[in-house]
């Protein structure tokens, strides 16, 4: 599905790209993703979490340490 109707930017691309490690302001530099008239951010950004392997994302990681803090303090 085309998600950045102004660039032209599918969702397959975006996946692509953050699987070899991008994230979201990789994707805006490289590809212009909602840098222009901005309506595809959520969607690019729902798209990059989807992407986003679990042990790679930092909200995942942060809620961990919390866990882990709770259990041994």
């Amino acid at each position: 599905m085309i998600v950045c109707i102004c660039r032209n930017i599918s969702d397959k691309e975006i996946t692509l790209r953050v699987q070899d490690g991008a994230q979201f302001d990789d994707l805006q530099i490289d590809l212009g993703i909602a840098t222009c008239c901005g309506c595809c951010e959520e969607c690019a950004r729902d798209v990059v979490t989807r992407a986003t392997p679990a042990t790679r994302h930092p909200r995942q990681r942060h809620a961990r340490r919390k866990i882990k803090r709770l259990v041994l303090g």
